[in-house]
């Protein structure tokens, strides 16, 4: 077991300052536990004290029921992963060397340590042809990817990720949160990640530990709990005021129905004849979506305007298994106010309408109802 517990820890620097204040929580072993806050408000130290690069001025912490101050700093480090924003990785060595270092450091040969780091490298993703080159050849996305492979070389129970997403733009920072997601499907670490960005936190954690200014622990709960019912006003502030939007990634969407949508290629827009508000969803040869056209966009193709200039851009597409916050946000980013929904080739498949998936909420919500007041009628306290 690699549970990691803190017990009535406090920290408190020489100069006066309070950087961790009374934090007793326990993160459960193979969870993903997400620490968030404001910058100044604790969470990277209390992430930092769990494989003693900072010691608590008070309390205990304890993994796997053994209190950490009693075992080595450099063995405990040598069991617990930890990437950090930038990937932290060595710039004299390669990508090979640098993911085998900890296997060196335990003592194994060096030949081995490569060996293995290959198949970690296949692990996260990364190309083989990759494994000579030096960091500095990398791109940001990569250098992430190499910082959590360096991590999992050594097949550590714990993993401690400091913002290690913070530095790359959206796009590969969202490839990497799904990379994260298959990882700790397939392994089922015990990850304790550190991040500002509360959407993050929702998107990764099974539980998510909000903490305030001074260091002090607002909520420790599911990210459906917190976005439900916030427990202090500073989680509900900090969460935001569109928390019931993000809710909405909890709810499936697989009931909701798809309509057949208006569809031409390129070469079939100049033909194509529109009553005024009617849209056509462009598409390529497979039946990939390009944009939407309307009669305007139509009469400037035929007077000779480039297509590509003259289509509204598709808005965001509903996806296979994808959750009712997409589909309402596929319908309501769309110009024609139909959201895509595509197939795992990306191919058309339909469209989903903004006021069913409204509807859908109001019956998921009131089947939670029956079954909440189900409850109360038989004395159980719901969840």
């Amino acid at each position: 077991m690699t549970d990691i517990e803190f017990t009535d820890i406090t920290k408190t620097y020489p100069d006066g300052t309070t950087a961790v204040t009374d934090l007793s929580l326990r993160i459960e072993s193979g969870s993903f536990t997400v620490f968030v806050g404001p910058s100044g408000c604790g969470k990277t130290t209390s992430m930092r004290m769990i494989n003693r690069m900072i010691t608590p001025s008070s309390g205990t912490i304890t993994v796997g029921g053994a209190d950490i101050s009693a075992i080595d700093p450099v063995e405990l480090r040598l069991g617990i992963g930890y990437v950090i924003q930038s990937g932290g990785l060595l710039p004299h060595r390669t990508v090979l060397d640098n993911v085998a270092t900890v296997p060196v450091l335990r003592g194994e040969r060096r030949r081995d340590a490569r060996r293995a780091a290959l198949a970690v490298l296949d692990r996260v993703g990364l190309d083989r042809g990759l494994a000579q080159r030096y960091p500095a050849q990398l791109s940001g996305g990569q250098q992430q990817r190499v910082g959590v492979a360096r991590a999992l070389a050594a097949d550590p129970p714990i993993l401690l990720m400091d913002e290690p997403f913070s530095a790359v733009d959206p796009v590969v920072r969202e490839e990497l949160q799904a990379e994260m997601q298959r990882l700790q499907a397939e392994l089922r670490k015990t990850i304790v990640f550190v991040t500002h960005d509360i959407d993050e936190a929702i998107k990764l954690g099974d539980r998510v530990a909000v903490f305030g200014r001074g260091g002090t622990l607002q909520q420790y709960d599911p990210p459906q709990r917190v976005l439900a019912r916030p427990a202090t006003d500073f989680v509900a502030d900090f969460v935001g005021r569109d928390r019931g939007y993000r809710g909405l990634s909890f709810r499936a969407a697989d009931e909701l129905p798809r309509h057949e949508i208006r569809t031409a290629t390129g070469e079939q827009v100049p033909e194509l004849r529109l009553e005024p508000g009617a849209w056509v969803l462009v598409t390529d040869a497979a039946g990939h979506p390009q944009g939407w056209v309307d009669g305007t966009a139509v009469e400037a193709v035929r007077a000779g305007r480039p297509l590509v200039d003259s289509m509204s851009a598709g808005g965001s597409l509903f996806r296979p298994g994808a959750d009712l916050r997409q589909a309402l946000d596929s319908a309501i980013s769309s110009p024609s106010g139909i959201g895509v929904a595509v197939d795992d080739s990306g191919a058309v498949t339909g469209g989903v309408d903004a006021t069913e998936a409204i509807g859908l909420l109001a019956r998921q919500r009131a089947g939670e109802d029956a079954e909440r007041n189900r409850a109360l009628a038989d004395g159980q306290v719901p969840g």
